[in-house]
This record gives C-alpha cells, structure tokens and sequence, in this order.
C-alpha cells in the first residue's frame, strides 16, 4: 500500500540521515538502487517541528552555527529540546529578532535567556524583554580571551589573564572583579605602553580585559538567581551541533536541499 511504502522510505531515510547507513548500504539491505532510493528520499515531505508549548516560563538557550559559507542555523532550544531553529546565511540581529517575535507569538514565555555574546544580542534581549535575565556563555566568554591571548601567553600579564578567564567557573562575582581589578591595577603601566607611532603596544591584552569587564555584568546571572535554573553555557546547543555536523559530514557531496533536508529531519528528531 501507499502507506507502508512511505513508512519504509521514512525508515529507510532515518537510517541514512540518524545512523551511518550510506546509500549503497541501503541499496543493498532494501533491494532498490541508489537512484530510486535517492528519488524516493527527495519526495519526502517532513512536518514542521511541533512542541507542546510550557504553560512556565523556560530557560532559553540559542546559538548559531554553520554548515559551510552562507548556509547555517539560528537554534533555539528550551528544557533539552529543539523549540524553533531558522535557516541563515549569516548571524545577523535581525534574525534573532525574527526569531524570538516568532517565538512570542506562538506563546512560549522565558524565564531566562543564555547567548554566545555576539555583539548586539544583549541590547536586543534588553529591549525585547527589559527585566530578563540574561546569562553570557561562560565557555564562550573563555573563549573569546583564548583568541586574544592565544594558549600560551607570554606575559605576566597575559598569564594572570589566562588564569582568571580560566577559573571564571570557580570563582564568585565578587572575587572575579576584584581579580580582574587587581590585573588593570598592577600592570596599569604595561598596558598604556605605546609604540613609536602613538599606538598601543599590548592592544590584544587590552582587548581581553575589556571583554572581561563589559561582559561581567552577564557572567554571573546565574549565580544571582538560585531560585530559577539558567544555563550557564550554551553547551546544550554545541553538543548538537556536533552531533549534526558528525551526521551530514558522513553524506558528503550532498547537493544544498539534500543537505538542508537531512538537517531539518535531524533537527526534528533529535
């Protein structure tokens, strides 16, 4: 019947797209060639993602990632589950905002939201939702300093640096600013060296204490609200991404639908 040949497609496609079942495999296990197999996947049609909207406020998490230039994704995931996502071509604030309006208007409502720290994102959580409290990804954040300062910097200053982003997990809000306030203090001089051309000398370490200062108010968020779980990492995101990434990297060469196709299967039965 109809049905049953559409539910074996289905399995077959969710054995290609979840497992690690390549065409030829499949060819094989159901006796049909690569072409028909291939036309069959490219006729299915998949619901769009449907969640059972929490009466609560969620902790929200979201985060971009991409697929190769000009393709990628704007997840939004909610109690370990994948709410909404976007396709994108770049990270732009736009999308976020088209992203969360969708989200409002659906009836979701958040009792926290975690970001990466892009540039712009704060502000626009903070005119969104005034009173939210916002928690900036603490990996992200480490992250962020390891660019400027690389592994292994050389500096005393660029050490004590290293360490403090290092420790951020361990550390209280207190202790985290007076640390990173000690750093600007004892090597005040250091810093405000210039070149010959009236330029900074030490422009990365000043890069890395000035994201660890602007961004502190957005570190601790967590710590300050024991009463409601926040996420203090976009983890829940990252680890799917590579979970996907691992899946489509299999099926390379797959034509942009095809790839978009798996994805979206991926990202609806995670």
């Amino acid at each position: 019947s109809t049905d049953r040949k559409k539910r074996s497609v289905c399995r077959a496609y969710k054995q290609y797209s979840s497992g690690r079942q390549t065409l030829a495999n499949l060819s094989e296990r159901y006796r049909k060639s690569v072409r028909t197999l291939r036309r069959n996947f490219d006729r299915l049609e998949f619901s769009s993602l449907k969640q059972t909207i929490s009466s609560a406020p969620v902790a929200l998490t979201f985060d971009a990632t991409f697929f190769g230039r000009g393709y990628g994704l704007l997840v939004y995931r909610a109690e370990g589950k994948n709410i909404y996502w976007q396709e994108i071509v770049s990270e732009r604030i736009s999308d976020m905002e088209n992203g969360l309006s969708h989200l409002i208007s659906l009836g979701w409502k958040f009792s926290s939201i975690t970001i990466d720290g892009r540039k712009g994102t704060i502000l626009l959580i903070k005119r969104l939702f005034p009173e939210m409290p916002i928690q900036l990804c603490l990996f992200h954040q480490k992250a962020i300093v390891r660019r400027y300062l690389t592994g292994h910097p050389k500096t005393p200053c660029g050490c004590a640096i290293k360490n403090l982003a290092a420790e951020i997990l361990s550390l209280s809000e207190t202790d985290f600013l007076a640390r990173l306030q000690n750093i600007y203090d004892t090597y005040a001089g250091f810093l405000k060296e210039r070149n010959d051309l009236g330029q900074f000398k030490h422009r990365r370490l000043r890069s890395a204490l000035r994201s660890l200062r602007s961004n502190a108010p957005f570190l601790f968020t967590y710590k300050r609200h024991p009463d409601i779980f926040i996420p203090h990492t976009t983890n829940s995101c990252d680890g799917s991404f590579a979970h996907w990434k691992n899946k489509v990297r299999i099926h390379r060469g797959l034509s942009k639908e095809r790839r978009a196709k798996m994805i979206g299967f991926l990202l609806s039965n995670p």
